[in-house]
């Protein structure tokens, strides 16, 4: 089984064509007829990341965000892709198109909140993301501690002006589609970096905004694929890595 295989099965699961025009998303790292002896999943790509790897015998990691994104100046011995190429572990990166795929980062995070009648929905951008609903209403303050104990880490939020049921739901940093879910009637959005003044407007519109963090929003992808990618290559071996560089105190 070849890098290869698994980029057309990663492309299969999550079109390339889904990824917005800013994004840099399939192989970013190494050959795709190199013979894959082991994957790594992980959100990022960094020093401890290629150390996980190597420590169970991976040649390929998979992350989420790109391994190259902005253009690089140079690639030296310091750098992450140089250490990787002379390592020989490719690298395949499904960033924004996985975001937005059925079954993809949005999704996993819906299940992770324990919502039903998950609806696929756009912003007026045409970014896809979700809204669903909860099981029975919770009032603003035990939607946010439900939210702490399901993803782990901190919430930041504002509360509304009502009880919350039916929650817009946008993975890493989705704080721009507030006016969205207000749009499609949502009690709540669930999200992460968002900005000062995107919290002062939705204090000010009645909706709940809920800020679980970029990598806690995000990360609840990481064991389904694994799963995916198991499922797909049996013979396989493949790894999860939860590793961040953030820490919170």
């Amino acid at each position: 089984m070849t890098v290869g295989n698994v980029l057309d099965f990663l492309n299969s699961i999550a079109p390339p064509s889904l990824a917005e025009s800013y994004d840099n998303v399939g192989l970013l790292i190494g050959n795709r007829n190199a013979e894959v002896t082991g994957i790594l999943v992980s959100l990022d790509c960094f020093s401890e990341v290629i150390d996980r790897a190597e420590d169970v015998g991976a040649n390929l990691i998979v992350t989420h965000h790109p391994i190259i994104f902005d253009p690089l100046r140079s690639v030296t011995e310091e750098s992450l892709q140089y250490k990787l190429i002379r390592k020989g572990i490719s690298v395949i990166s499904a960033h924004t198109n996985l975001d937005q795929a059925d079954g993809g980062v949005n999704d996993a995070l819906c299940a992770a909140l324990g919502l039903y009648d998950v609806q696929k929905v756009s912003s007026e951008d045409g970014f896809f993301f979700r809204i669903g609903e909860l099981d029975e209403p919770e009032d603003p303050y035990t939607f946010a501690r439900n939210i702490k104990e399901a993803l782990g880490g901190g919430v930041k939020f504002v509360a509304g002006k009502g009880d919350v049921s039916t929650v817009a739901v946008c993975s890493g940093s989705g704080g721009s589609m507030l006016y969205d879910a207000l749009r499609l009637g949502a009690d709540a959005l669930v999200t992460g970096d968002v900005k000062h003044n995107v919290f002062i407007d939705a204090g000010e519109t009645g909706i709940s905004l809920y800020d679980a963090g970029h990598f806690n929003t995000e990360d609840t992808v990481i064991e389904p694929l694994c799963r995916k990618i198991s499922e797909a290559f049996p013979d396989t071996a493949v790894f999860s890595c939860h590793f961040s560089k953030i820490e919170n105190i």
